[in-house]
């Protein structure tokens, strides 16, 4: 990115932004369990915000990710082993890792171009998104044995709504967001967007909107959950803007947004939806995973092989940790403890485990061709709102 048009964003931001599908069981039981655990401070807390209806109580109003703590895992993830699920684009295979021994244990035939391995609302089922083979391929985690794939066209990515109800595919060649069944994946409803590329997403505190990045037109939109329908879009102000990974701050008043071409982070403020600020962080700025203690958030610099730190109290990044004999870092997702961050290395065949207290590579593996939407699981919280794993 020039220098005049880093200055000339930074000077427009400061000026403008002062931001399951499940198979089995009962869905109102699920809900049911995931709004009581962890419990502590709930009760007073919880009516501080007017969530969505049908969503499990937020358990802090300062912190989105209270339930993320190392050790908070679900009764629904009880005995299951933690496995690194990788999903392959050019092999059409997830490969499983042994966090413990670095090792690949097994590898999954899957569908043509599986772009990310997500777990559903209710913890029980992964679903691998075969964008080009379109359809979902299902992963017992406890198994880890793959079920029959189910139909779905053009599954680039996939979420879930806060309440548990539906599943919203990411169809970025098809340009729509469809909301479907979060259990039987049967449509409910197919809303066009007028960007290209949707693709990643993020949920406010409290549900009732979620912010979506659209690679190829440099836009994002703003989707009211439960109305299912865009209210709001805005392009980037940067010519090349092609919006990766989006995550809201802890306190639920930001959005963060990394840029693989501006190669930083967009920053706004998701309910005035304004025009955002930019604070650079390195080439080809992709991933955001936030730290256990919700401290810090880590993005993946897929041009240049770093990972930046950024500290959300002091709104700055205090680190850069660089890979030995580089790297491409793409996506995944930290361990349930909190101690390592697992990322995908898109264009070398292989999988970065990095302490998250040094920075230091911890082991480098070995995977099939084009490994991308990486899953840590289990992982702590309640419950999975998508992607590689963002979890309440």
């Amino acid at each position: 990115m020039h220098p005049t048009i880093i200055a000339r964003v930074l000077v427009a931001g400061a000026a403008l932004a002062v931001l399951a599908g499940c198979t089995g069981g009962s869905p109102h039981r699920d809900r049911a369990l995931a709004s009581k655990t962890p419990v502590g401070r709930a009760e007073p807390q919880q009516r501080a915000v007017h969530a969505l209806p049908g969503m499990p109580p937020v358990l802090d109003p300062k912190d989105v990710y209270a339930a993320d703590r190392p050790g908070l895992l679900s009764p629904a993830v009880k005995d299951v082993p933690s496995r690194v699920y990788v999903p392959n684009t050019n092999s059409d295979t997830v490969s499983v890792i042994d966090p413990e021994t670095y090792e690949v244990i097994d590898t999954i035939p899957v569908g043509h171009q599986p772009q990310h391995v997500v777990p559903s609302w209710d913890l029980k089922t992964l679903w691998v998104n075969n964008d080009l083979g379109n359809s979902l391929t299902p992963i017992d985690p406890r198994t880890g044995e793959a079920g029959t794939p189910v139909a779905v066209h053009d599954p680039y990515n996939l979420y879930f709504t806060p309440d548990g109800r539906h599943a919203v595919v990411m169809a970025s060649k098809d340009r729509q967001l469809v909301f479907r069944d979060a259990h039987t994946m049967k449509v409910v409803k197919t809303v066009p967007v007028s960007c290209y590329g949707v693709n990643h997403a993020d949920f406010s505190l409290d549900g009732r909107y979620f912010i979506v990045s659209c690679e190829f037109s440099g836009e994002l939109l703003k989707v009211d959950t439960e109305r299912m329908k865009v209210v709001g879009r805005q392009r980037l102000p940067f010519h090349d803007a092609m919006p990766q990974d989006v995550k809201v701050s802890p306190d639920g008043k930001r959005f963060y947004v990394a840029d693989m071409m501006a190669n930083g982070l967009w920053v706004l403020d998701g309910a005035r939806f304004a025009p955002p600020s930019f604070i650079p962080t390195g080439k080809g700025a992709h991933g955001l995973y936030v730290s256990r203690d919700s401290r810090e958030m880590y993005i993946s610099n897929r041009g240049e092989g770093t990972i930046s730190v950024f500290d959300f109290a002091h709104n700055r990044l205090t680190r850069t940790w660089r890979l030995p004999d580089g790297g491409s870092p793409d996506m995944g997702g930290v361990s349930a403890d909190g101690r390592v961050l697992w990322l995908s290395g898109r264009y070398h065949s292989e999988v970065y485990a990095i302490d998250t207290r040094t920075g230091e590579q911890l082991a480098r593996i070995k995977v099939g061709g084009g490994p991308h939407g990486l899953a840590v699981f289990p992982q702590p919280g309640r419950y999975s709102l998508g992607h590689t794993g963002v979890f309440r």
